[in-house]
């Protein structure tokens, strides 16, 4: 094991002949902002009022909670991103700070829950795509209609950079014009006698307040989207911190916009038992019943979003780790600006994944694994908020601002208990596999070390 700063061993950062192609092109500051509001809003947002609407409107409490602990997060990457601004994130915060091993458990966790949430994300889609195309009635189908929705993103991907920012831009417009419409459009529309009351159900405020932010706890993963592309992203150092705080702020005001809307568009005793919360308020908005069909197609389009970010992701960090010999050096293998070898390798994986989840019945672990990943998605956040309090405590000028220091290493400690608060919402069970997912990955760094020392 490593306990040499990571600074001891440079990284990789020129870009080969084939980087600078046509069809590699660095991420604006647009398109990095539509990165990480693409990859925080996924498709829970069409059902998120429902899940919370047991609780009271003393969710949205809740949800300004978390909002807050998310910008305190999203601050600490724009930090570490301006004096780190290299691809791979909070793999390359961790190793600075503590060494290759704790650089490898943030590589190997970011990983595991990538192209385990890029399953689970086809696999919802297709419950979508099941509204506008009857794909159910055929296991085969079903299947044919997954695969479809994780590969599509992935050849995108294999186009090269320019291609993933332009579907991630254009993906991005697209869902929420629709999701404005609600979250704003439906203000207008808004009738206080359809809220409910501020507090339902027997519990404490206070354990009304934890119940419904375990639902919510994980609504804004992604805030890292653009620190982990950060080698892609023009002028890194400016526009990774900006797109990650306007990324968001704009995730967040479509949160709170929405659910507030959906609160006051559905009566709280139809919102309890809505299986589209969306569709029931658009109907309420304009009469009709086809809210669901826009729904599902509002929803689809936001998954296919996700699903480019993500898998762009899902090959960034394990290249960051290549580069540093902690992965097989395949993940190194870069064309037109992406790491082909690894978005390959990501999207055959989560493709098994999705054909075990159809194929294996009820008794599948294929829930078990996706709560899984509500655990190793943390655990690069605590590794990164860990660092920069490491880096304010050991008095590294090059590192620390020191007239922002108090602001900065507040900021952190708000980012590590909200990391914390993440962790403790996934659940007993989700906690106790999650590390040993990880205890695996130990065996992986062994083996990669020993070859690194040879």
């Amino acid at each position: 094991m490593s306990t040499t700063p990571a600074s001891t061993t440079p990284l990789i950062t020129d870009p080969t002949p084939d980087e600078r192609s046509k069809h590699a092109r660095s991420f604006g500051l647009p398109i990095a902002t539509a990165l990480v509001m693409g990859n925080i809003i996924g498709g829970g947002i069409f059902l998120l009022p429902a899940s919370v609407a047991p609780y009271g409107t003393i969710s949205l409490v809740a949800f300004a909670v978390l909002t807050a602990g998310a910008i305190a997060l999203a601050l600490v990457f724009g930090r570490l991103a301006q004096r780190h601004p290299l691809t791979g994130g909070p793999y390359i915060y961790a190793r600075e700070a503590f060494g290759d091993f704790a650089g490898f458990l943030a590589a190997w966790s970011y990983w595991i829950t990538t192209w385990v949430s890029n399953a689970a994300l086809a696999v919802a889609a297709v419950g979508y795509l099941n509204v506008l195309v009857p794909v159910h009635d055929s296991t085969a189908a079903t299947i044919a209609a997954a695969l479809a929705l994780q590969w599509l993103p992935a050849l995108a991907n294999l186009a090269g950079t320019r291609y993933v920012g332009s579907v991630q831009l254009v993906a991005t417009v697209l869902k929420f014009v629709p999701l404005l419409l609600v979250a704003v459009g439906g203000l207008f529309f808004f009738d206080s006698a359809n809220l409910g009351p501020f507090q339902a159900g027997d519990s404490s405020a206070v354990g009304a307040v934890s119940a419904s932010a375990a639902i919510l706890l994980f609504s804004y993963l992604g805030v890292e989207s653009a620190a982990v592309s950060a080698g892609e992203v023009r002028d890194p150092q400016r526009n990774v911190g900006r797109a990650t705080i306007l990324g968001t702020l704009g995730a967040a005001a479509i949160y709170l916009l929405g659910t507030l809307s959906v609160f006051g568009l559905v009566a709280h005793d139809r919102l309890v038992d809505s299986g589209a919360p969306f569709s029931d308020a658009v109907n309420a908005m304009f009469g009709g019943t086809w809210g669901g069909t826009a729904v599902a197609c509002m929803a689809l389009v936001s998954m296919v979003g996700a699903l480019n970010g993500w898998t762009l992701l899902s090959a960034q960090t394990p290249y960051a780790a290549a580069k540093d010999g902690l992965f097989p050096k395949a993940f190194t293998h870069k064309r037109r600006g992406v790491p082909t070898y690894g978005v390959l390798v990501t999207v055959v994986l989560a493709s098994l994944l999705t054909v075990y989840n159809y194929t294996a019945g009820p008794e599948g672990v294929f829930e078990v694994l996706v709560l899984v990943t509500t655990f190793t998605a943390t655990v690069p956040y605590l590794l990164s908020t860990a660092a920069q309090i490491y880096f304010l405590a050991s008095g590294r000028s090059e590192r620390v601002h020191r007239p922002r220091l108090v602001r900065d290493a507040a900021l952190s400690l708000i980012a590590f208990a909200f990391s914390m608060w993440l962790v403790a919402g996934s659940g007993y069970a989700a906690v106790y596999q999650g590390v040993l997912f990880l205890f695996a990955g130990v065996l992986v760094y062994a083996w990669m070390a020993a070859r690194k020392q040879a």
